[in-house]
């Protein structure tokens, strides 16, 4: 019998965050995938050197890819370091790989990389995310309401 996986994601130190996914995008569904990495990787992750604002995921052959991800080069690599903006294969199940497979090819959704962490057990992760693009008004519209929390919490903090 399968153990039965967390709800939330065990994240013990976040080296990337892609901020700019919450606001282009309605997040449908959230995944955790393993990342494939080499050992200059992991070492230039652990420095906390990473960027995923304009990187996605894309299902090739029945794997799944995470393209345009910048790590840079390990300072300290030799001649063997990585190729900082290489396609990186994300570590799913079967069953996760088909579940994206339909929803990307049949409901013309989208898979963006939210976050890469360490989790407790030191592997590396990505968060990722089963998303549809959202367009000029619901960006409006998400704006008014980021705004008026703000002002309603500055309300509440003045009056009481």
């Amino acid at each position: 019998m399968a153990r039965p996986k967390p709800e939330t994601f065990d994240k013990h130190k976040t080296v990337a965050e892609n901020r700019r996914a919450r606001f282009d995008y309605f997040i449908e569904d959230k995944f955790e995938a393993g990342l494939m990495l080499t050992g200059t990787e992991v070492k230039a992750l652990r420095a906390g050197e990473a960027s995923i604002a304009e990187s996605f995921a894309e299902v090739r052959g029945g794997e799944v890819w995470l393209v345009n991800a910048n790590v840079p080069e390990f300072s300290h690599g030799n001649r063997f370091n990585h190729e900082p903006r290489r396609p990186r294969k994300l570590l799913l199940n079967a069953r996760e790989i088909d579940k994206l497979t339909g929803a990307v090819e049949r409901k013309g959704m989208t898979l963006v990389p939210l976050s890469i962490y360490f989790n407790s057990r030191g592997r590396a992760k990505v968060e990722l995310a089963l998303a549809k693009g959202k367009q000029a008004q619901d960006k409006r519209q998400t704006i008014k309401d980021r705004d008026w929390q703000r002002d309603k919490a500055r309300l509440l903090r003045e009056r009481g």
